[in-house]
This record gives structure tokens, C-alpha cells and sequence, in this order.
């Protein structure tokens, strides 16, 4: 079997690996290989393959992975869902005790709680919503 193919085998067993594991690593493993079989097709023996091979997975590990890291694990720039609406303003339907009430949020109703069980907040009123439990919001006074 020529050498080329035996890198191209290596880089596919070691890419396909990376989308299970999603270490990075891996990925850049075969990124290395799918260079050496390049190499390999090109006509180095088989001792610079292996060099080609050690330089540019170090290369790439050392300096890539870093990166492509920082990017797949930023944190999540939008809220979305019910995660939208914490901290969006609220207006009072009916009065908002600790046990039952209802607040319009963005032109939909919804369960309300007073976020502080000793407030009971008025009809009318405007609110923040300061956190989503299920489908009720708990709701403080705004100033």
C-alpha cells in the first residue's frame, strides 16, 4: 500500500474521531496527517513524512488549538426563550402577591410572583422581571 494512502486513512480515522470527542486536538491530528500524505504523495521518504508530519502537528496544536478553542467556547452572546425576558419590564394586570397575580410582558400575559414574598404590588404597576420559574415570572416594583 503507498504511503500516501496510508496518511489519508490516518486523517480520516483521526477527523472522524474529532467530531466525537470535539477536543480540537484530534482534528488538528489529522490535519497533520492529510499534510503528510500531501508530502508523502510528492515523493519524501518515509523519515521527512514523519518529520512533516511532528512539525506541523506541533505547530498546530500549539497554535491553532488555542484558538479554535477560544472560539467554540465563548459564552452565548443572546438570550433566547424565556432567558430574553429576565430583566425586560413588566406591566401589572392584576395586583402581584407571593401566591398569584398577572403581568403583561411584551404583549403577552403572564403568571405572575412578587420576586419579595412580603410586597404585594398594585394593579397598574410597572415591574422588572427578575427571574422565569416554569411559566410564572417573579417580578419586582420598579422605582
Amino acid at each position: 500500500m503507498d504511503p500516501w494512502l496510508i496518511w489519508l486513512i490516518v486523517a480520516a480515522v483521526l477527523i472522524v474521531a474529532e467530531i466525537f470527542t470535539l477536543t480540537a486536538a484530534l482534528g488538528m491530528l489529522g490535519a497533520a496527517a492529510l499534510i503528510t500524505a500531501g508530502s508523502a504523495a510528492a515523493g519524501l521518504s518515509a523519515p521527512f513524512q514523519f518529520l512533516v508530519f511532528t512539525v506541523v502537528a506541533t505547530v498546530t496544536i500549539i497554535f491553532v488549538r488555542p484558538v479554535a478553542l477560544r472560539h467554540v467556547l465563548q459564552p452565548q452572546r443572546e438570550r433566547f426563550g424565556v432567558d430574553a425576558l429576565v430583566g425586560k419590564a413588566a406591566y401589572v394586570v392584576t395586583e402581584v402577591t407571593d401566591m398569584e397575580g398577572r403581568v403583561r410582558i411584551g404583549g403577552e400575559e403572564w403568571t405572575a410572583r412578587s420576586y419579595d414574598e412580603t410586597l404585594v404590588i398594585p394593579r397598574g404597576a410597572t415591574v422588572d422581571v427578575m427571574e422565569i420559574s416554569g411559566s410564572t415570572a417573579l417580578v419586582y416594583p420598579r422605582e
